[in-house]
């Protein structure tokens, strides 16, 4: 099993955005992926990838009230292991139990842990579980900052950091260049997500942007991350004789 908990430190930056396209990128490339909202207070991955959030769900599971595998659905190629949306169902959770529940995914090929904002509790369990971390990054100061805090504890805790994803990228001057993240980081820059204004229809419908518009430049790097991660090759796909058409006449 390899474990990825996926951070940002600072909340809004499309994290579970990205985890959700991700997992579903990566199960397209023929892996068994499962993916868990660990966002104990504000768990919204159910509706990234149109999963019923009612019970069973990680919240019933660490208040004992479900087994583990009761609370596990499927939803486009994906397992998935969603937290409840209920105040009811969080008053009852019990956040201690969180490193006993990631132990026992290991059947799992890949587990993708969707880590909330900030550096509380369930943050630093996910990452002490975890193999691997991946840091979702605005190209803005704010972001770049908190990222920091949870690059630096990520070391503390000896969860190897792949790189840094920067997401909703709009190619303004204002923002951080890619080289100054890495260095800031002292970790690669693996992908650059551009802003795309379908995120939030895919969402409302609960299908993920690579399903929802797989051409879409924001999809395709989400798909070429995927298969970096997994060392597969990636292929763009062909553009149509009109697009083609259409980038000549620019260049015109």
């Amino acid at each position: 099993m390899v474990s990825i908990a996926v951070c940002s430190g600072k909340g809004g930056t499309g994290k579970t955005t990205v985890t959700a396209n991700l997992a579903v990128a990566m199960a397209q490339y023929g892996r068994d992926v499962l993916v868990v909202d660990a966002d104990i207070e504000m768990a919204n991955l159910c509706f990234h990838l149109g999963v019923d959030g009612s019970s069973p769900t990680l919240h019933d599971v660490l208040a004992g009230k479900a087994e583990l595998a009761e609370a596990v659905r499927e939803a486009h190629g994906v397992k998935v292991l969603p937290g409840a949306i209920s105040l009811k169902a969080l008053k009852r959770a019990d956040p201690e139990r969180l490193e006993e529940v990631f132990s026992a995914l290991e059947k799992h090929e890949i587990v993708l842990i969707d880590a909330p904002a900030g550096l509380g509790r369930p943050v630093l369990t996910a990452l002490s579980v975890s193999e691997a971390a991946l840091l979702v990054v605005n190209p803005e100061i704010s972001s770049l900052s908190d990222a920091l805090k949870t690059r630096v504890v990520a070391g503390k805790l000896d969860t190897k950091v792949l790189g840094a994803v920067i997401n909703r990228w709009r190619g303004t001057a204002e923002e951080i260049p890619n080289r100054d993240i890495e260095n800031v980081l002292e970790a690669k820059v693996l992908a650059t997500i551009p802003e795309d204004t379908n995120v939030r229809a895919s969402c409302s419908y609960g299908v993920p942007l690579v399903l929802y518009k797989p051409d879409s430049p924001a999809a395709q790097a989400v798909k070429k991350l995927a298969a970096d991660l997994l060392g597969e090759e990636y292929r763009p796909p062909k553009k149509s004789l009109r697009e083609r058409l259409k980038n000549l006449l620019v260049r015109l």
